[in-house]
């Protein structure tokens, strides 16, 4: 029977600028604050707005931003009652698209091509009907993707 808490998992961060709706989600080896430091300060602009939950991770993190905003998931808290805007709601949402897709959809995911996976869905919700781009849109977008860039791909050695 597996044991509690996140070692078995693979660890995801993803960041969400709640403005234009653009998420990106970045494969992490570990959970620690310096590699979880290095990923925000490298993404999200000191003078942003930062919304997490109560994890320790976060806390030191946070006083390098205009503001923090914590939400204490373990006291039933999902939305700050002094300031409705501080919550994780929408990168939960986002999420559960992913865990959606991932069980309805593909099923299974080698942690190789976990970054792969991640990157669809974080183009498909940046990309969404919501924002304001419909399907022949997000067509065109991903297109323009491949401009100039061949498909390649591997075949196994195959004894016969």
């Amino acid at each position: 029977m597996p044991k509690g808490g996140i070692g078995h998992k693979m660890k995801v961060l993803s960041l969400l600028d709640r403005t234009t709706g653009q998420k990106r989600s970045i494969v992490i080896d570990n959970m620690r604050v310096e590699t979880i430091a290095a990923v925000v300060n490298a993404n999200v602009a000191k003078e942003a707005h930062l919304m997490t939950d109560e994890a320790y991770h976060y806390g030191q993190i946070g006083k390098g931003f205009a503001a923090h905003g914590v939400v204490k998931h373990k006291a039933d808290e999902y939305v700050l009652r002094d300031n409705p805007f501080v919550h994780t709601n929408t990168i939960e949402g986002s999420f559960s698209i992913f865990k959606r897709g991932m069980r309805g959809v593909y099923q299974h995911c080698g942690e190789q091509h976990l970054h792969r996976y991640l990157a669809e869905f974080d183009f498909r919700y940046s990309n969404r009907v919501a924002l304001g781009v419909d399907d022949v849109a997000r067509s065109q977008i991903a297109l323009q993707g491949v401009v100039g860039k061949r498909l390649t791909y591997r075949t196994a050695n195959r004894v016969a």
